[in-house]
């Protein structure tokens, strides 16, 4: 697999992580206080080859992507699951705890940020499929999110990375399916 954009990742361990599964670039943000070097840097990449935001699934995680996904336009997404970043006991969930077939994988499905998304997916549509306010609506939607490969996200996040990616109701419905199928 050959990737051309270059890969924004937490750390040292991160890169490692990408470098044993395939050859790539990345640059490193040095944790969630991403400095205005470093967001110039991952601007200039964009501009020249395109960026890959690819960070651990966890708060600061998530923080990162949303500094750079706000400071640099039209960024793309690569995400692994929790479990497939968790690491032994006392470890925090990372990056550099997943497998080289996960970061693989994550990078071949990879998400483009639309800037001005339109809503598909209604939150009323989120209710009545048992996304949101249910007994079992965390269950599913984490489900959902690793069916989709987008992250974990509560429920207002689900929402926002549905328009964020536009994802189409009827991808939607499928993922669902298939999470039905499973059970």
């Amino acid at each position: 697999m050959i990737v051309k954009e270059i890969i924004v990742v937490e750390g040292r361990s991160d890169t490692e992580a990408i470098h044993r599964a395939l050859d790539a670039d990345t640059i490193e943000t040095n944790g969630s206080r991403v400095s205005k070097r470093t967001i110039r840097a991952i601007q200039n990449a964009q501009e020249r080859r395109g960026v890959i935001v690819f960070t651990d699934p966890d708060y600061p995680g998530e923080r990162i992507r949303k500094i750079v996904s706000s400071a640099v336009p039209g960024c793309k997404h690569a995400f692994i699951t929790r479990v497939e970043g968790q690491g032994a006991a006392n470890e925090s969930l990372g990056i550099e705890h997943a497998s080289p077939r996960a970061i693989l994988r994550a990078l071949e499905k990879v998400y483009t940020q639309f800037e001005a998304p339109e809503e598909k997916i209604s939150m009323q549509t989120l209710r009545t499929l048992g996304l949101l306010g249910g007994k079992t609506s965390r269950t599913l939607r984490e489900r959902l999110c690793d069916q989709l490969n987008i992250g974990y996200a509560n429920g207002k996040q689900l929402y926002k990375r549905l328009r964020m990616f536009q994802i189409a109701e009827g991808d939607l419905m499928q993922a669902i399916d298939a999470i039905r199928l499973e059970e």
